[in-house]
């Protein structure tokens, strides 16, 4: 039997971070696809605007660095005064840097931090703030990742941060459930994006497409799905991860080859492209 959407998005307006490229592209291609009014932002401005012109649909791109609060705020006050207050708000903004902790520098933990939790501090409680003052029972969709509940050596930062994320949309689901605003928590394994470049395929932690996520985001959205997993059957190892004992979860990835796949990865020539961007963005201190 066919079940409405409980979130009809035309002519909703939704505000997506991270928007230039990978899951946040296809993301907006999605929300666009569905009728919704849509404003992607990014650090990357030229690359932005240019991603919105290619989905069209009256899609905005617009200049975003979501670890300054100021520029959060004029994201969201652009979009405001260009296409209307925002009903749904996409924290997807990220970046993963592979690195032995012991030697990673002040800047790459700082930086991940900075956009990987902060970002989605300043974009959940700005968000909020808005959807609170103009009446609106509002959607907050968090980006986290498989790193918010399984551990893996060589991302250490990485998954702290994603953690953070996992523990800040529950309470915030808990906080603002009685009054109208919503909340998803998306997972997704790796992706076939820029930032899993060098990391090869496993067999329990298969990659996604990016447009895989994207229609999870907006399933979850158009449902009020709080808990989403890409691919799903992950939800499996998510929940048994969080009710087995310390040494059998860790005995667990053990098996799976969890110690060595992500770690591995920073020795693979294919992934220099990626960590180099993010090196010359941590040196420029375009992100602060």
């Amino acid at each position: 039997m066919h079940v409405a959407p409980k979130f009809d998005l035309r002519g909703k307006v939704v505000a997506i971070t991270g928007g230039a490229r990978g899951i946040g592209a296809a993301t907006a291609r999605e929300f666009a696809a569905a009728g919704a009014r849509v404003a992607v932002g990014d650090i990357d401005g030229d690359l932005v605007r240019a991603t919105a012109a290619s989905i069209g649909h009256g899609t905005i791109g617009v200049d975003l660095d979501v670890t300054d609060h100021a520029s959060f705020t004029a994201f969201l006050d652009t979009v405001a005064a260009e296409l209307g207050e925002i009903d749904v708000l996409v924290n997807n903004a990220g970046v993963m840097p592979i690195v032995a902790f012991e030697g990673e520098d002040a800047r790459s933990v700082r930086r991940q931090v900075d956009i990987n939790l902060f970002g989605v501090l300043w974009g959940s409680q700005l968000a909020i703030q808005r959807m609170l003052a103009s009446g609106r029972k509002g959607h907050i969709v968090n980006v986290a990742s498989a790193a918010g509940k399984l551990t893996f050596p060589g991302v250490a930062t990485y998954g702290a941060t994603k953690f953070a994320v996992v523990g800040l949309t529950e309470a915030l689901e808990a906080e603002f459930r009685s009054r109208g605003i919503t909340f998803s928590l998306v997972m997704p394994a790796l992706v076939r994006t820029e930032l899993a470049d060098g990391v090869g395929d496993h067999w329990a932690l298969r990659k996604s497409d990016p447009e895989q996520v994207a229609q999870a985001i907006l399933r979850a959205t158009q449902r009020r799905i709080f808990e989403v997993a890409v691919p799903k059957e992950l939800m499996v190892l998510y929940r048994a991860s969080a009710i087995l004992p310390h040494t059998l979860s860790t005995f667990a990835v053990r098996a799976l080859g969890g110690e060595s796949y992500i770690i591995d990865a920073s020795k693979d020539p294919g992934r220099a492209g990626y960590e180099n961007r993010v090196a010359r963005r941590e040196a420029a201190g375009e992100d602060k």
